[in-house]
């Protein structure tokens, strides 16, 4: 055959494949709009968009292999039928329901304030572990604090304590080889989340499912969630981005059973096993309290339906703080129904970028929501990446839900809510100081310059997978 022939084979055959993936895409897309420019996309440049679709465009996460032992955990008493929430059953029952698990009662919340009081206190429990340890999170650098985390995990894996860590390839894209067998050779339990379902290509098939997940567990008796990775940029300050500001929760009772099991699940999906642990801690507080683990491979969109809930079920306020703006239609729609229900409705989101489009895109969708009611500030003293939701003083949520389409639908997240009445007024008092070290955000988009003003219409084309 000749090379006319053989070229001409390989383009017929692009062009084919463009085709079966535009109808795929069409059929599994979750929004029109992402089934139209994935379409177009693929019929007019299919040379760029075919290879763009096999790793950013499928939307079809495969069925996780449940690790799930919520029979066991409630024979144990680690998970307990619900009472009615201090805002009524709706806020609550809505929660229990997108979750699919039950609040629990007897949980103690500690509110941690910055990376300092985070991992003060999280070194603090790994020091004192005597069964086992489970770290889950996003980012895994080695600099000095990975250095710092790697030791203390190390001094408890040769204590004969289990060590097993989950990390996102992504998100951990710099971690070195020598970092992994050092760990490994100590026997810490490291594991690349996708490693186990990534193919020949290991995990670039799934580079668009990420593990956005912050979780730590320790002995089954404490556990934390929030913001935090494990970089030393979370410590801050630093030149690029100055104070780093994110919030962490300590976790005790009951509901460590809930956040050990979202663990348990990812652990089983990375690498086949079915976690033994201890399923009923004893009742440490008099919160009642509840992790919703979100993620592509539910059977709705858990995260967007998470946000939603918080913003239909307030009363008088719902307080959110996230780094990124990006929601989709729906979500703005409620923000805007609340506010017009006279309910007190603000979002604080980060002044500083670290990544480009994602900032870029926030600019556009406050632009749309001027005028809406909602009150919009952008956090300026160094570079704010909590993700925090207060709905009345009813329920305060921490975790790594971002307010953002790829948070809603294609990561892989977890938020403890906690139902407390105190716990809430500590968390509004918090969010109170952020709104008056940011303030208000109101110049409109036409007095920004030109550049911004091209820019940001642009980026917001990408929301779908930023």
């Amino acid at each position: 055959m000749s090379l006319a022939l053989l070229i001409s084979a390989a383009v017929l055959a692009l062009h084919g494949a463009a085709i079966w993936l535009a109808a795929r895409a069409i059929a599994g897309a979750r929004t029109p709009q992402g089934a139209v420019g994935w379409t177009v996309f693929l019929l007019v440049l299919p040379y760029l968009a075919v290879p763009a679709y096999l790793v950013f465009g499928d939307f079809r996460y495969p069925e996780r292999l449940r690790a799930r032992q919520l029979s066991e955990i409630a024979a144990r008493g680690g998970a307990r039928p619900a009472a009615p929430g201090p805002a009524g059953d709706g806020l609550v029952a809505g929660f229990e329901a997108i979750a699919g698990q039950a609040v629990t009662e007897g949980a103690e919340a500690r509110l941690l304030i910055d990376g300092a009081a985070f991992f003060d206190a999280l070194f603090a429990e790994i020091a004192r572990a005597e069964r086992y340890i489970l770290i889950e999170t996003y980012i895994l650098r080695d600099d000095s604090l990975g250095r710092d985390l790697a030791g203390a995990l190390i001094a408890r894996a040769r204590a004969g304590v289990r060590v097993a860590v989950l990390y996102d390839p992504f998100g951990s894209y710099g971690l070195g080889r020598a970092y992994l067998a050092e760990l490994r050779a100590a026997g810490v339990e490291i594991v690349n989340f996708h490693a186990r379902h990534g193919g020949r290509l290991g995990a670039l098939p799934r580079v668009n499912f990420r593990n956005h997940r912050k979780i730590a567990v320790i002995d089954g008796r404490v556990g934390f969630t929030g913001g935090a990775n494990f970089g030393a940029e979370y410590l801050g300050p630093t030149p690029r981005f100055g104070a780093w500001r994110d919030t962490m929760v300590r976790l005790a009772g009951p509901v460590v059973a809930q956040l050990q099991l979202a663990f348990a699940e990812d652990w089983h999906w990375a690498t086949g096993e079915p976690l033994a642990l201890d399923w009923a801690p004893e009742p440490a507080g008099a919160a009642r309290a509840l992790v919703l683990a979100s993620g592509p491979s539910d059977p709705r969109e858990s995260g967007g339906l998470y946000f939603a809930q918080a913003i239909t079920a307030a009363r008088a306020r719902v307080w959110i703080a996230s780094p990124y703006f990006a929601p989709d239609p729906g979500l703005m729609q409620a923000l805007r129904l609340a506010a017009l229900r006279g309910v007190d409705v603000r979002v604080i989101v980060a002044g500083r970028r670290d990544h480009w489009l994602v900032w870029l895109a926030g600019f556009a969708f406050l632009e749309e929501m001027r005028g809406a009611g909602v009150r919009f500030y952008r956090y300026g003293p160094g570079f704010m990446h909590q993700k925090v939701v207060l709905v009345d003083e009813a329920m305060a949520a921490i975790g790594s839900h971002n307010l953002d389409s790829r948070s809603c639908r294609l990561n892989f997240e977890a938020s403890a809510l906690i139902f407390d009445e105190g716990f809430a007024r500590e968390v509004g008092a918090m969010l109170e100081a952020d709104f008056a070290a940011a303030g208000p955000w109101e110049r409109p988009m036409k007095k920004a310059p030109l550049a911004l003003r091209l820019a940001a219409p642009f980026a917001r084309l990408f929301a779908p997978i930023l």
